[in-house]
């Protein structure tokens, strides 16, 4: 059992259900952010995010600065693209719109290839935009948060390794660490960026990146300095890999209780083969997907192979939105989110499904959320019907 106070079951696309021990882990006494002990966890942090990253390369690099996901975009604007340089960022929703929005604020012109909604950019569209012009980076949201799209990494990696080698590739994996295969190494991706309260299953507050030697190598022949300073890695490139050999190293202070409960975090990670928790997601997330068409629902992404393993985007019946519904779902036990998408965000409703609600036996948050989206639904019905 839990030992947390009873609370309805948080089952939006991030921030998660969190672990007691991770908790728990957030209670450790104040320490020195420099001393040994702290400075030997956080270094262990960054090893274990090798692992998860599933990068042996040594002149990857990955870093961990307080923040949220957002975060990420601009460290990828600030220090792996310069002013007056082109991004090509593949649209599938709104997170989309938000990255291409951060690069235009550092000087970097954003074209998006956009796709209907509940849809992607196919890899013959990609292909010719890439023909068309020298792109410094490309960017796709591996789960776009606002509509539940998955998008295929090493297909789209192989393409542009073909088509444009030179071009970095920048994945938003702030949806889908942690709960999708991502092989760094294997499929040549240049940056990851993530963040720290969704699969990972930890608190908000950490803006997690992980970067290729051609990413800090792109960074590193810049012509101008990062115009962020915060997001600098000129400043933070040192401090991480002194922190990675259990070097005491200062720029800014870190949060000593959050990378304990991420250091709680990646151990549990880590303590099964990720094919099997990869997999285990998968088997949740059809399982979820099966239900909801046997309400006769439809998800946004309704093409199989767009479908994320970390949420599902669910269409409402005709008539009704999330105001109507989700209130009487928080009275069942469980909280849904609303809809983001700008287009349609009055018209359905998002399911979140990673992490601890999906990998703990002991826990009933699947089956109990759509236990109630069933029966709220149709009392919703009811009542409306009887207006």
């Amino acid at each position: 059992m839990s030992s947390q106070a009873p609370h309805p079951a948080l089952l939006i696309p991030g921030p998660i259900e969190f672990d007691d021990e991770v908790l728990a882990s957030m209670s450790h006494y104040s320490e020195s952010h420099v001393g040994a002990p702290f400075v030997n966890t956080f270094g262990e942090c960054l090893s274990m995010l090798r692992k998860l990253f599933q990068t042996e390369n040594p002149s990857s690099q990955p870093f961990v600065i307080s923040g949220s996901g957002t975060l990420g975009w601009d460290q990828v604007a600030a220090n792996v693209t310069e002013p007056g340089e082109d991004a090509l960022v593949l649209h599938t929703g709104y997170f989309a719109d938000s990255f291409a929005d951060c690069f235009e604020t550092y000087g970097v012109n954003a074209t998006q290839l956009k796709a209907p909604i509940g849809d992607r950019p196919q890899l013959d569209e990609v292909e010719k935009a890439l023909k068309e012009k020298k792109y410094k980076v490309i960017t796709v949201t591996h789960t776009d948060t606002s509509t539940g799209v998955l998008s295929e990494i090493k297909p789209l990696a192989d393409l542009v390794h073909k088509v444009s080698p030179d071009t970095l590739i920048v994945v938003d994996g702030v949806c889908s660490v942690g709960c999708e295969d991502i092989q760094f190494d294997a499929w040549g991706i240049d940056v990851v960026i993530t963040a720290s309260q969704k699969a990972i299953g930890c608190p908000a507050g950490l803006s997690i990146v992980m970067a290729s030697g051609r990413a800090i190598e792109a960074f590193k022949n810049r012509k101008s300095r990062p115009n962020s300073y915060f997001g600098s890695w000129k400043n933070w490139l040192p401090i991480m890999q002194n922190y990675e050999a259990k070097k005491p190293s200062y720029f800014a202070t870190p949060s000593p209780q959050l990378i304990h409960a991420l250091h709680t975090a990646l151990k549990q990670i880590l303590s099964q083969p990720l094919a099997d928790r990869f997999a285990r997601h998968k088997k949740v997330s059809q399982g979820v997907k099966k239900e909801i068409d046997a309400m006769g629902l439809k998800q946004l992404a309704s093409k199989p192979e767009n479908q994320a393993s970390g949420m599902t985007a669910i269409y409402l019946p005709e008539g009704l939105t999330p105001p109507e519904i989700l209130p009487t779902l928080m009275k069942k036990g469980v909280i849904f989110a609303g809809g983001l998408h700008k287009e349609i965000a009055a018209k359905y409703i998002r399911f979140g499904h990673m992490g601890v609600s999906v990998m703990s036996e002991q826990r009933d948050d699947i089956s109990r959320a759509l236990k109630a989206l069933k029966e709220g639904l149709a009392e919703v019905n009811a009542t409306k019907g009887g207006k």
